[in-house]
């Protein structure tokens, strides 16, 4: 197949998240004032805690099983090698720009997460439904499949986002709150015209602002208990219990024939969950259009950070990806289905997590910024997507 029917068959899943995202960022304006803030948090709940876990595992108690569970042990292998390599860029490009404090842990965190969830969710049903791919003819089989791939990826992406990108923007919100504290105590020892004995404890106060609090931010033990606390509650969260809960029954072959197959007794059970799963792709690609129309609001960012996240995300990382996809595929790491390889070089080439928006609002460190980054790396994601999902694609023909 040609590169550039190849080009066509990438394109055609973007430009679905295209359209149905600007019809949601045209809900969310002025215009129409239909997607708003609170009613996309309130269909984000709902997408939360029904649409996706329904989705999750309606497929993987149909699709997995405790062989497939095994043989895709690379992927949490492979979405650590992209966060190790994004921190590393992120960490340079922190390093050359050197952006203000506060924002820091936000580059780093960019650069190092991928939307290992929504996104391929999105873009690996409606990839298989193109004819001529190198995933086979039977486009039913590679969807279920590649929604399998999905869903284990969104769960093992979350827990290392809420772990690693989570101290990030901790970190970045801690430094926020001491330069403000030494911002105040500067201002105040400027208006105020004290005796020696007062410019000494000020500027003693000012030191410790600036300096690690060691309760906060630099107790070890602290920090362990609340990253565990934080696993522990991605683990109970509704789309990692539905997941969890998906491979319980498609590995166990008892649990399985309760509810999946023409003769299961429990049939209607997962028909219903399937029904509710299939809202989740179009409310969150609508979520996310509605989302992005916030970084048009903002733009106390320099262009230069934006450029740094988008190179490091669309540049170098898919290259380094294409690398380590190649030689893993090469020590025979890999199962023998391409779609498989696919998906683990999606992971090197998507937008920033979404998640990392929440958190931001969570701590209220850098959340315009967030928005612009989050703007400008989804579309340029448009064009980088479907570029480098051609060139996978060729390279796997």
């Amino acid at each position: 197949m040609g590169f550039w029917t190849l080009l066509q068959v990438a394109s055609m899943p973007v430009i679905q998240v295209l359209v149905i995202g600007l019809l949601g960022a045209l809900l969310a304006t002025g215009y129409c004032n239909i997607l708003h803030a609170d009613a996309r948090n309130y269909l984000n709940k709902v997408v939360f805690t029904v649409f996706t876990p329904s989705l999750l595992f309606s497929i993987l108690s149909k699709t997995v099983t405790l062989d497939d569970i095994i043989s895709w042990w690379f992927m949490p292998v492979n979405i650590g090698l992209t966060m190790l390599f994004g921190g590393l860029l992120g960490w340079l490009v922190v390093k050359v720009l050197r952006p203000k404090p506060h924002l820091e842990g936000l580059v780093i965190a960019t650069c190092a997460t991928g939307n290992y969830g929504n996104l391929l969710l999105i873009v690996l049903p409606a990839i298989c439904k193109e004819d001529g791919t190198p995933f086979g003819e039977d486009h039913a089989t590679c969807g279920s499949v590649g929604l399998s791939y999905a869903s284990f990826s969104a769960a093992l992406g979350s827990i290392y986002v809420w772990t690693i990108a989570y101290q990030l923007v901790r970190n970045s919100a801690i430094k926020l709150e001491q330069l403000e504290v030494a911002d105040e105590l500067e201002a105040s020892k400027l208006l105020n015209d004290v005796d020696e004995d007062a410019n000494l404890q000020g500027s003693l106060l000012l030191e410790d602002a600036r300096a690690p609090k060691p309760a906060a931010a630099s107790s070890g033990w602290s920090q362990v208990v609340e990253v565990l606390h934080r696993i522990l509650h991605e683990l109970t969260a509704p789309p990692t219990l539905a997941t969890i809960f998906g491979f319980l029954f498609g590995a166990t072959a008892f649990l399985r024939n309760l509810i999946v197959g023409e003769g299961a007794p429990l049939r209607v059970i997962q028909d219903s969950i399937a029904l509710l799963g299939d809202g989740t792709i179009p409310s969150i690609t609508l979520i996310l259009g509605g989302n992005l129309t916030q970084g048009l609001r903002s733009s106390n960012i320099k262009p230069w950070m934006i450029v740094g996240v988008v190179c490091v995300r669309y540049v170098f990382l898919p290259v380094i990806g294409i690398c380590m996809v190649k030689a893993a595929s090469g020590l025979g790491l890999l199962p023998a289905d391409p779609l498989f390889a696919y998906v683990l070089m999606l992971h090197y080439s998507i937008p920033p997590a979404m998640n990392i928006g929440t958190m931001t609002q969570l701590f209220d460190v850098a959340q315009e910024e967030c928005s612009v980054i989050y703007l400008w790396t989804y579309l340029f994601a448009a064009v980088a997507l479907t570029l480098w999902s051609t060139v996978y694609l060729w390279m796997l023909s």
